[in-house]
C-alpha cells in the first residue's frame, strides 16, 4: 500500500469544508495567529529559507516574489493587492479544485499570511467559472471567516486588515496567465500585457500585486507551523516540499495524489495510479498539461522536480500527468493539443493568431493526406520556434514545448 505525504491536503477529509467550527476544532487559524505576531520581513525570510517554489507551473521562488512585492517602490502606491489564481484551466489539472472543495480554510490561511507579509489589505480569489462547487465552498468559507473576525478589520487584534472578494473567470485559458488575469480582474477583455513591468511593480490597477496559485498559498501555514528546515527535509534539494499530482488517461486509478517532490514517474503511474489499464504497455506521458512535454519510458525513473525534469527536456508544470498506453496515437494527441491552442488564442498578436492556425492547418493536411513524419515534425517545430520568439504571452510560446519534446522522444514514431 503506497502512502502519500500531505501538506496542502493534510486536512482533507478531516472536517466538513462548509463548517469553520469543525476546522477550528482541528487547530484551524492557529498559524495565522502565530504569523501575525511575527514581523513581516521575518515571514518573508522564512519562506525564502524554505525554498518553496510556485506550484502553478513556472516554479519561481515564492519567497522572492513576496520580497519583491513587499519592497516595491511606487510614488502613488495607496494600496497593495494580493490575488489568488484559482483559474486552473490547464488540461489534465484539477489539484486546486481539490484543495478548494476539501480544505478551503487552509487556502484562506495562506492568503492572510502572505497578505500580512507584503502589506496588502485587499485581496481577490479569481476562480474558474465552471468550478461551481469550488465557488460555493470558497464563498461560504470567506463569509464564515469574516464572521469570526479572521477577515476584515483588526484580525486577531493585530491591527492588520484584509478584505477579500471572489471574482469568476469566464472560461478563458489565457486568463490563467497572471497579467492577463489582472486585465480580467480590472473588468477588461482578457488580453495579455507586455512584461516588464511585472505584477510586483505594477499589477492590479497599477499597484504592487502578489499573485500565487491555490496550491502555493496552501503550503504557507505548514511552513509557519513547522519551520523552513522541516519543510526542506522533504522533497529534493532544489525542489523541496510536496506536490499534488493529478493523473488521468490510461491508468487503473486516475485521481490526485500528494507526495514528496522527487517521486519518480514510475511510482506515480504504477504504484499510486495502479498501472496501465487493461494490462497494456506504457507508451507516453504528457507532463504539465497541454503546455507540457511528451516523455517516453526513459523518463520513468527520473525524480519529479523542476530541475531534474528540465535536464531531461521535460517540465513539471502544474503536476498534471496524462498517461498514454501503447494503443494511443501520438499524432492524434498533438493534433488535439494544437486544436486547443488555436481555439484559446486571444488573437491580440499576429504571431500567435496566425501561428496557431498554421500549425493546425499543417496537422489537418497531414491527417487528410495520410502524410506524417520527420518532415512534418520539422515544419511544426520551425513555425513553433518563430511563434515563441515573437508572441506577446505564454500561449504563443506554448506549442513549442510539446512539439520540441516530440522531436526529442518520438521523432521515429510520429
Amino acid at each position: 500500500m503506497v502512502s502519500e505525504k500531505r501538506i496542502a491536503l493534510k486536512n482533507a477529509g478531516k472536517y466538513n469544508p462548509n463548517s469553520i467550527d469543525e476546522y477550528l476544532e482541528i487547530g484551524g487559524y492557529k498559524n495565522v495567529k502565530k504569523a501575525l505576531k511575527m514581523k513581516s520581513n521575518d515571514i518573508i525570510d522564512l519562506i525564502i529559507d524554505s525554498k518553496l517554489r510556485g506550484r502553478g507551473g513556472a516554479g519561481f521562488p515564492t519567497g522572492q516574489k513576496k520580497k519583491l512585492t513587499n519592497e516595491a517602490i511606487c510614488n502613488r502606491c495607496v494600496q497593495k493587492y494580493i490575488v489568488c489564481n484559482a483559474d486552473e484551466g490547464e488540461p489534465g489539472t484539477f489539484k486546486d479544485r481539490v484543495i478548494m472543495e476539501q480544505d478551503p480554510h487552509v487556502l484562506l490561511e495562506g492568503i492572510i499570511i502572505a497578505a500580512y507579509a507584503i502589506g496588502a489589505t485587499k485581496g481577490y480569489i479569481y476562480i474558474r467559472g465552471e468550478y461551481t462547487n469550488s465557488i460555493q465552498i470558497i464563498k461560504t468559507a470567506t463569509d464564515q471567516a469574516k464572521d469570526k473576525g479572521f477577515l476584515g478589520k483588526n484580525i486577531f487584534d493585530s491591527g492588520f486588515d484584509l478584505e477579500m472578494e471572489i471574482k469568476l473567470g469566464a472560461g478563458s485559458y489565457l486568463c490563467g496567465e497572471e497579467l492577463t488575469l489582472l486585465e480580467s480582474l480590472e473588468g477588461k477583455r482578457g488580453y495579455p500585457r507586455i512584461k516588464p513591468p511585472f505584477p510586483a511593480e505594477k499589477g492590479l490597477f497599477g499597484m504592487p500585486t502578489l499573485i500565487n496559485n491555490v496550491e502555493t498559498f496552501s503550503h504557507l501555514p505548514y511552513i509557519i507551523e513547522h519551520g523552513a528546515d522541516h519543510y526542506k527535509s522533504m522533497g529534493t534539494e532544489k525542489s523541496p516540499g510536496t506536490k499534488i499530482f493529478t493523473i488521468s488517461g490510461d491508468v487503473n486509478k486516475p485521481g490526485y495524489f500528494e507526495t514528496e517532490m522527487g517521486v519518480t514517474l514510475r511510482k506515480l503511474i504504477f504504484d499510486f495510479a495502479g498501472g496501465i489499464k487493461n494490462d497494456k504497455r506504457f507508451k507516453a506521458a504528457i507532463l504539465g498539461g497541454a503546455a507540457g512535454t511528451f516523455v517516453d519510458d526513459s523518463v520513468l525513473d527520473t525524480p519529479m522536480g523542476f530541475d531534474t525534469l528540465k535536464e531531461k527536456g521535460a517540465v513539471l508544470g502544474s503536476g498534471a500527468i496524462m498517461v498514454m498506453s501503447e494503443e494511443r496515437s501520438i499524432f492524434d494527441m498533438i493534433h488535439s493539443i494544437l486544436k486547443f491552442f488555436k481555439h484559446e488564442s486571444c488573437g491580440k498578436c499576429v504571431p500567435c493568431r496566425v501561428g496557431t492556425s498554421l500549425l493546425l492547418l499543417l496537422m489537418n493536411e497531414a491527417k487528410n493526406n495520410g502524410l506524417a513524419g520527420k518532415q512534418l515534425l520539422d515544419k511544426l517545430l520551425y513555425e513553433a520556434e518563430y511563434m515563441a520568439k515573437a508572441s506577446l504571452c505564454p500561449l504563443g510560446q506554448s506549442p513549442l514545448i510539446p512539439i520540441r519534446s516530440l522531436k526529442q522522444y518520438f521523432e521515429n514514431q510520429f
